[in-house]
């Protein structure tokens, strides 16, 4: 119990600390504004994924809980004032890339506040490479989801439309958790690709949460993930619609 409360005391100071220093980023030289939260109202405590298109490699999920963390201190569509970084939802997790989550301090910082790190086989520095699978990944994720929510990128890249992993697929059909869909749009025209160094100012970041989704755990994984590829609007056929 003792070490319970301990870790979430680590990871309020840490997410306060990252929402602080990403906030003006977000907030005051772009503007952040999101819909679709009366989905979140009804959601269980535990076993729920969000999976999202991706953009940059730390702003879309630091975004992320940062709208948690103002939906549960009753903001509506927009941040104002970060008081609400003192009440954060530390009952959130997400996945992200070993390397990625080693680049820089302020990563190091967020990795406290509740990654879920794992070895990409696909991918490393940059370049492409074919790699044993990380073994650990699943209990992790199966962990993450027994204990709370969690936040994946089903892509594994920021390159849009890029094709999704398997293992998403993978992971619904084995864990059956609630999935929500979320669709994000402006964060690759006001950051740089990690997402901390802004390009462009005066760009409305964009956050739609869109229905739960169930799945039929007899469902192939590959039937699950273009649903869910369909759902976050990364399908090829909708390549020119506007959302992306």
């Amino acid at each position: 119990m003792i070490q319970k409360i301990g870790s979430k005391l680590v990871k309020r100071l840490m997410f306060s600390t990252v929402g602080l220093a990403t906030y003006p980023g977000i907030n005051l030289f772009n503007r952040l504004e999101w819909s679709g939260t009366e989905h979140l109202k009804n959601l269980p405590k535990t076993n729920v994924l969000f999976v999202s298109n991706h953009q940059t490699y730390f702003t879309d999920v630091i975004c992320f809980l940062q709208v948690f963390a103002a939906v549960r201190n009753k903001r509506k569509k927009k941040l104002g004032f970060p008081s609400y970084l003192l009440n954060p939802e530390v009952n959130v997790q997400f996945v992200a890339a070993e390397e990625t989550m080693k680049s820089s301090w302020l990563a190091r910082i967020f990795t406290l506040a509740g990654a879920i790190t794992v070895k990409r086989s696909w991918r490393s520095a940059g370049q492409n490479v074919q790699r044993g699978l990380d073994e650990n990944a699943g209990d992790k994720i199966g962990e993450a989801l027994k204990n709370g929510w969690l936040i994946n990128f089903p892509q594994g890249t920021t390159k849009a439309f890029a094709e999704g992993r398997k293992g998403t697929g993978y992971i619904i059909k084995e864990h059956q958790p609630i999935v929500v869909p979320i669709t994000i749009n402006g964060f690759r025209r006001a950051f740089d690709k990690t997402g901390l160094k802004l390009k462009k100012r005066g760009t409305n970041l964009r956050v739609t949460f869109h229905p739960p989704m169930k799945f039929d755990p007899e469902l192939p994984a590959e039937t699950i993930l273009q649903q869910v590829m369909t759902a976050i609007g990364q399908c090829e056929t909708m390549k020119f619609t506007p959302s992306n």
